[in-house]
């Protein structure tokens, strides 16, 4: 890997501003100041400072959220805030994106990485990755709806969910609900309780298979996965 793009991509300005920066003596490899800002190195093995800082170099990143209401599940928008809006210029000039959507006004649980090959698997419908949503509905909740969903329900557009598991935590006017779903079908949710004549209120991602919420993180922080929380992504690749 050439240097300057290393350095670029690590947040330490544009391959112009590396040049300055190795003009200016402020570059070391290995010890030894660099005059060649297209200089080849390998960012695994090479020892890379600027200013006496230490480089490390990390190809991926991967990020867990608490995502607030009022944040769209984008890289950008015209219009809307967006989740990567959230982030410091040090994430962001990773050029992460979330996995998954999480509706405009709903909260939680939402990743965001570089790594498409992990988006992929955790979204993969072959791989059956539950996500586990808390909800508050209006309408009274009932066995019948937790047998409908456990068989599919049929939405709007005539398509057939794939079976879901619902769990009553509370029945009245306001039920309070936990669902596991394993597909990201546009608004898969709230569509599947409209599909039974209710509507959702409010909607809190809680986990994406083995990735749990850290109930620490306030509405709007985020945090770098865990070793044990990284294993597990790396093991459905």
């Amino acid at each position: 890997m050439r240097l300057d793009k290393l350095l670029a991509n690590m947040g330490f300005g544009s391959r112009k501003e590396v040049k300055t920066l190795v003009k200016q003596k402020q570059v070391t490899v290995n010890g030894k100041v660099v005059k060649d800002s297209g200089m080849k190195i390998d960012p695994s093995k090479d020892e890379v400072r600027v200013k006496e800082q230490l480089v490390e170099y990390k190809p991926f990143i991967y990020l867990m959220m608490n995502k607030p209401p009022g944040y769209i599940s984008a890289t950008e928008d015209r219009y809307d805030k967006t989740v990567i809006d959230l982030l410091s210029p040090e994430y962001q000039h990773y050029e992460p994106f979330p996995v998954g959507r999480l509706d405009k006004d709903t909260e939680g649980l939402l990743l965001l990485t570089n790594d498409g090959q992990l988006a992929h698997q955790l979204l993969s419908p072959k791989k059956d990755v539950g996500k586990t949503y808390y909800a508050r509905i209006l309408g009274n909740v009932t066995e019948r709806d937790i047998e409908q969903f456990a068989s599919g329900v049929v939405l709007e557009d005539g398509y057939k969910s794939k079976s879901a598991k619902l769990s009553i935590l509370s029945s009245g006017e306001i039920s309070e609900i936990e669902v596991i779903v394993t597909e990201g079908k546009y608004h898969q949710v709230k569509r599947m309780f409209e599909a039974v004549d209710k509507k959702v209120i409010y909607l809190k991602r809680l986990s994406m298979g083995e990735l749990h919420l850290d109930e620490a993180l306030k509405l709007g922080e985020y945090r770098e996965l865990s070793v044990n929380e990284l294993n597990y992504c790396q093991s459905l690749k």
